[in-house]
């Protein structure tokens, strides 16, 4: 015996295959207003945490975690780990920092599923390869955070903490930062055309 077969309507159809279709992702916030909100919460931090934002002493505080698990009487001897280990009282990973950066990782990643941005691939130009692009980043993250070291801190903390309190250590900091990157950014330029 033969089953008597309805074709699906488009509303069935629709139902069935509506999860499969990706959706265009969201425009990007004006930045205007995404500078202003930042601006926002770098006031709720000093106001609530007592502190401003930065980035880079989370990694540091990560590194000082791992080299002491590893060689714990050499990292207690050397002076820049012990800034971020402290005494024994409290564990090196429960630092403000390393629960920001936590929460900047977090809430990208939501704001990215509901913008309907959020896919694996590597950003770049048609002139250039994966391989070339991924060197790129790897090599300029990595002058990032030696420069962040030697400067005492990132962008986040440098510029826009230190700028807010009106550090000109932070101003001189952001000028050489911009000034470096107009100098190299006509070097790698192709690599986007």
């Amino acid at each position: 015996m033969q089953a008597d077969v309805q074709p699906l309507t488009a509303e069935q159809v629709g139902a069935h295959t509506h999860h499969a279709v990706p959706r265009a992702p969201q425009p990007y916030t004006n930045p205007y207003l995404a500078g202003f909100g930042l601006g926002l919460v770098l006031l709720a931090s000093f106001v609530i945490m007592g502190r401003g934002l930065g980035a880079s002493g989370a990694f540091s505080s990560l590194v000082a975690f791992g080299a002491d698990a590893v060689a714990p009487e050499h990292t207690r001897a050397n002076a820049f780990y012990a800034e971020y280990l402290g005494d024994h009282t409290r564990h090196p990973l429960m630092d403000w920092l390393v629960f920001e950066v936590v929460g900047v990782f977090a809430g990208g990643f939501l704001s990215g599923i509901l913008a309907g941005r959020v896919r694996m691939g590597i950003e770049r130009g048609p002139s250039t390869t994966n391989r070339m692009r991924l060197m790129y980043a790897f090599a300029g993250g990595g002058l990032m955070g030696i420069g962040a070291k030697f400067a005492r801190g990132c962008t986040s903390g440098q510029a826009m903490t230190g700028g807010a309190l009106l550090n000109v250590g932070s101003w001189a900091f952001m000028m050489c930062v911009f000034a470096g990157a107009y100098a190299v950014a006509y070097f790698v330029r192709r690599q986007w055309q």
